[in-house]
């Protein structure tokens, strides 16, 4: 039968070719849709892995306004130019000891690491002064690392962005690791100081721009701004641009969230941070997998086109296979495979194709557009995504090629030996 079904479907070649096409454009799309969703939600995962613990709370006083470095490199430092009091390249309402103390005693947190806002004058290397604002330190190891590592705890040391490097005077990423670069500060009386750096090593872009500007070690940010805080007639109060929350068990982000909110404070997990870039390519996938189903739908009606004219054509041959005893259930499964057999070829052909030109795609995009997100494959398939593409393709080219059958199978022979 299998055979007499692939025979039966190759003797129409030009309407099998064109029908073909329409399930393998629907297959192709699918496919494609697939493996965007999948990269870039595996690279979603990736970033948030870069943040560090899951089980951590980032607390902050007020929702803050981004004004993170734009990835093309550092600025020139222009003395002349109005200097914005915020450290971290953002502009925030600063936590107090108070709203530390807050944060411990709330109900679910283990341990509370506040993070001091430094505000650096300016960075100088290669004989230039660029503006700086510090990274928010961090010790994860999924940080995404081109060369060299973390900032470590209790040393002198700074990770800088890999956009950076060439400004900076260095001839490569390499090169960078174990130089020295000078972050100077001003104190309370306006006094500057020299404060050298290592450079630990050398990160790479991210989706939420934790690499984007250069990442202390705590001990070090901490240092600078003792200095910042120095120099003044009196003693001022610490301000600390966040706090990371430690929780007991993740699942109680959701209350500690609630409690520090009605203490005037905005908590979010790294996941929430992200969560609108989730949320808009799931909702461009769902859309495109959506159009992708409607051409399957459509390619579905060129398979009972197909099918019905092959009947058609058929008459006196089905008659004839019912007259030397095939039962109708054995002519309904004959045409049946013609069906699936165009949607095999419609969903081989389909899914090869986009796997192959999908995983070009994604090399020409990280070597081009998308090269200031390294490690960002925009196309990545997995088997099990694969299967469930065929498995639907098939599927829908079963159910279209069910009333064609249908109607071959209740063929009456008489009938249809005496058809002209």
């Amino acid at each position: 039968m299998v055979g007499s079904a692939v025979g039966s479907t190759l003797r129409a070649r030009m309407r099998t070719v064109l029908t073909v096409v329409a399930v393998f454009i629907g297959a192709l799309t699918l496919t494609l849709t697939s493996g965007m969703g999948t990269g870039v939600n595996r690279y979603i995962d990736e970033t948030v892995a870069a943040f560090g613990d899951t089980g951590t709370l980032y607390v902050q006083k007020s929702q803050p306004l981004l004004e993170l470095s734009t990835g093309t490199g550092p600025r020139i430092y222009d003395a002349e130019a109005s200097q914005v009091a915020t450290g971290f390249g953002i502009s925030f309402t600063g936590l107090s000891q108070d709203d530390i103390a807050t944060v411990e005693d709330t109900a679910g947190v283990a341990q509370v690491q506040p993070v001091y806002n430094v505000v650096p004058t300016y960075l100088e290397a290669d004989g230039k002064k660029f503006q700086l604002a510090l990274g928010i330190p961090v010790h994860g190891s999924g940080l995404q690392m081109l060369t060299g590592s973390t900032a470590i705890e209790g040393a002198d040391e700074i990770a800088i962005p890999n956009s950076w490097v060439t400004d900076l005077g260095f001839t490569s990423a390499q090169d960078a690791v174990g130089a020295t670069v000078e972050v100077v500060m001003s104190d309370q009386a306006g006094t500057e100081r020299s404060f050298p750096a290592r450079v630990s090593g050398v990160t790479q872009a991210s989706l939420a721009g934790v690499a984007m500007n250069p990442l202390p070690s705590t001990s070090f940010n901490e240092r600078l701004y003792a200095y910042q805080s120095s120099g003044g007639a009196q003693e001022i109060p610490p301000s600390y641009i966040m706090a990371r929350a430690i929780m007991d068990d993740p699942a109680q982000a959701p209350v500690v969230q609630q409690e520090l909110e009605e203490a005037g404070m905005v908590a979010s997990t790294v996941e929430d941070q992200l969560g609108m870039f989730r949320t808009v390519i799931d909702a461009v996938i769902w859309i495109l997998n959506t159009c992708a189903l409607i051409a399957l739908l459509a390619a579905s009606l060129g398979i009972v086109n197909t099918l019905l004219m092959s009947v058609q054509e058929r008459t006196r041959q089905i008659g004839l296979m019912k007259a030397l005893g095939m039962s109708g259930p054995k002519i309904f499964g004959l045409f049946s495979l013609e069906a699936v057999f165009i949607g095999l070829l419609g969903a081989i052909l389909g899914i090869a194709t986009g796997v192959a030109g999908g995983s070009w795609l994604a090399r020409v995009l990280a070597e081009g557009f998308l090269a200031g997100l390294p490690g960002l494959s925009l196309f990545a398939f997995q088997a099990p995504h694969l299967a469930l593409i065929s498995g639907t393709v098939l599927a829908i080219a079963f159910a279209a090629g069910t009333i064609p059958a249908i109607r071959a199978a209740r063929k009456d022979p008489i009938t249809a030996l005496r058809h002209e």
